[in-house]
């Protein structure tokens, strides 16, 4: 059998592969379902940010929203996504 050479790449790409995968296993066996639709006060908890903020966020253009009789709703898939359109990688 002949040996096979493992490089740092390798290893860092293993990685992130794995860590990704933890990361939906535990997304996917917390027990808690997702809403889909969210209020403003969950949000602010959510993302750990103040009313003015939030609003700051809906201005220009960041966080889409829908207001049905005075109440704004978020989609939980555009937070996460404006979350991951966000990311910031630091290089090592």
């Amino acid at each position: 059998m002949g040996a096979t050479i493992i490089t740092t790449e390798d290893l860092m790409e293993f990685k992130l592969e794995l860590l990704e995968e933890i990361k939906l296993l535990l997304q996917n066996h917390t027990g808690q379902t997702t809403k889909k639709w969210l209020k403003s006060p969950e949000v602010m908890k959510l993302l750990g940010v103040s009313p003015g903020t939030l609003q700051n966020l809906r201005i220009n253009g960041t966080l889409p929203y829908t207001k049905v009789g005075g109440i704004l709703y978020y989609d939980y898939k555009d937070i996460v996504s404006v979350l991951e359109n966000n990311r910031v990688h630091n290089k090592l």
